[in-house]
């Protein structure tokens, strides 16, 4: 269930058909639900604040359900608080700040996501050129994408030590033109490698560094 068809809730919906879901998708804007009528499973009509209305629409039977509205905040915490009365078991919201989420919780998401936030901090990570993909996995854990530091190209990870040395853990290992494979000690990187690597955020950012 998804409740709100603008760019986020309109993209969430999209995907979790693709990915073989069954998706209602709801919005007060009757031009909304039409354009996403024949790539999401059913698109409603309906007022997202209106706990009868989306009792009817049997929201309470969702597995999951995603307030997707953002910068209406009334509609945004009155639909969340509707689906926590009508007992939905998972409950995701989308917030535009901190305070946002709060409240939010409060009022009975289960989990809330800061969109524009998390993108920010990506494309910040970014910035910079080695660092091809970062993924924030908690407050201080993270994984990264980057090329393989040159002072690695030609040694195991047996033989780097990049655990020890750098503090970090090798997940996979991509060689140019080729697809990634899980990394062992025994992997042996190449100039123009691709590593992903997890480990404190701090640490992981250092690694693709190094050059």
């Amino acid at each position: 269930m998804v409740l709100g068809l603008g760019r986020f809730g309109g993209a969430v919906a999209s995907e979790l058909v693709r990915l073989g879901f069954d998706v209602l998708g709801i919005d007060q804007a009757e031009g909304r639900t039409q354009y996403y009528a024949d790539t999401v499973t059913h698109t409603v009509q309906a007022d997202i604040t209106n706990a009868t209305a989306l009792r009817e629409l049997g929201v309470q039977d969702a597995a999951h359900a995603i307030v997707a509205v953002g910068s209406d905040l009334e509609s945004s915490i009155l639909g969340t608080a509707s689906l926590d009365e009508l007992g939905v078991p998972s409950i995701w919201a989308k917030a535009i700040s901190r305070q946002h989420g709060r409240i939010l919780q409060r009022v009975g998401a289960h989990h809330v996501v800061y969109p524009e936030h998390d993108i920010g901090h990506q494309v910040a990570h970014l910035i910079g050129g080695r660092i091809l993909d970062w993924f924030q996995l908690d407050e201080n854990f993270a994984l990264v994408e980057t090329v393989v530091p040159g002072k690695l190209v030609g040694r195991t990870l047996a033989e780097s030590r990049v655990r020890e040395k750098y503090n970090v853990t090798v997940v996979c290992v991509k060689p140019a033109g080729g697809t990634f494979t899980y990394a062992t000690v025994d992997t042996k990187l190449t100039a123009g490698d691709v590593v992903v690597v997890a480990g404190e955020t701090a640490a992981a950012e250092a690694f693709a560094r190094l050059g």
